[in-house]
């Protein structure tokens, strides 16, 4: 009875498995296309990759492994070993972008997902959920922030959206004033009519 038990608790663990390697594969299988934006991923699916400028190939197993065999870094988005990459910051949330290659795993945070640090000592917060990146395009440490926009002009915007708010809040509470105000004189009048009668 024992070992049906024991056979019947391996036959369930083996399709669970089987099920963690898949998962660890596909995992492992995405995170090697770091830094590429997802209309690029059918492009570095081949085993054999073209530069995009047409200077020369190299193998899958040259992508990303942190020597520039492109000059323009086509092979490298997700490192910083070509002065000429792009990686691409997914930034689910907020608006996605693309920064220098060089910019990967220095230490600062430059997408607000934080996958530009993936391999560094400096853990990121993901400020992307809702578009809420606002602390960091302030921040003289960020690079998303766009030359023309200003730090007055964030704070103009968030200071309308509060007033905006306030405004809201101002007239919910005074609708559920008339509400009770409502309610009360109607409940007065009811009991008058009762009083009455």
């Amino acid at each position: 009875m024992e070992m049906t038990h024991f056979s019947f608790r391996l036959h369930n663990f083996i399709p669970f498995s089987h099920l963690l390697l898949f998962l660890y594969t596909f995992a492992h299988s995405k995170s090697s296309l770091l830094g590429v934006h997802p209309l690029d991923e059918k492009y570095f699916a081949s085993r054999v990759i073209q530069c995009k400028d047409g200077s020369k190939s190299f193998t899958r197993d040259c992508f990303n492994d942190n020597f520039c065999d492109c000059v323009d870094g086509t092979d490298e988005p997700g490192t910083s070993a070509c002065p000429r990459g792009k990686f691409y910051c997914r930034n689910l949330g907020s608006k996605p972008q693309f920064i220098f290659s060089s910019r990967v795993n220095d230490q600062i945070c430059d997408c607000c997902d934080g996958s530009d640090e993936y391999d560094s000592s400096v853990n990121c917060p993901n400020t992307c959920v809702m578009g809420g990146d606002l602390n960091y395009r302030i921040g003289s440490r960020i690079s998303s922030i766009d030359v023309n926009e200003s730090k007055e002009t964030v704070l103009r915007e968030d200071l309308y959206k509060a007033t905006a708010l306030q405004m809201v809040i101002i007239l919910q509470v005074v609708l559920l004033g008339c509400v009770l105000i409502y309610r009360l004189f109607h409940g007065r009048a009811k009991l008058k009519r009762r009083h009455y009668q």
